[in-house]
């Protein structure tokens, strides 16, 4: 079992960087796919972005390709989410998951473990 907890959320002007982090306690975190989702007010949570177990590969949905970027760092069991040209889209809340295979990584429907979610609003 894994307990997920971000942080790093906060209210950014356009343009601006922010950067979540993602503290996991419990076993074997180095085992888990990671992945970053974001909801925004009225509408479905849709994959961010994954990561494998050995930190390598990530993916990226395409509105974030190029701005965002996913990393992990197995010895402090802590999985990152560097923002980088926030828009006003970006607007939502923001929740790191965990699953143990890496398949259909941008299906939420797959992660087994999911934090409380931290508020990321950027006004334009």
């Amino acid at each position: 079992q894994v307990q997920l907890v971000e942080s790093g959320g906060g209210l950014v002007q356009a343009g601006d960087s922010l950067s979540l982090s993602c503290a996991a306690s419990g076993r074997s975190f180095s085992t888990y796919v990671l992945g970053w989702f974001r909801q925004a007010p009225g509408t479905e949570r849709e994959f961010v972005a994954a990561i494998r177990r050995s930190g390598g590969s990530p993916l990226y949905a395409d509105s974030v390709k190029g701005r965002f970027t996913i990393s992990r760092d197995n010895a402090k069991n802590t999985v990152y989410l560097q923002m980088n040209s926030l828009k006003a889209e970006d607007t939502a809340v923001y929740y790191c998951a965990a699953k143990s295979v890496y398949s259909s990584v941008v299906d939420r429907a797959g992660y087994n473990y999911w934090g409380q979610g931290t508020q990321v609003t950027v006004s334009s």
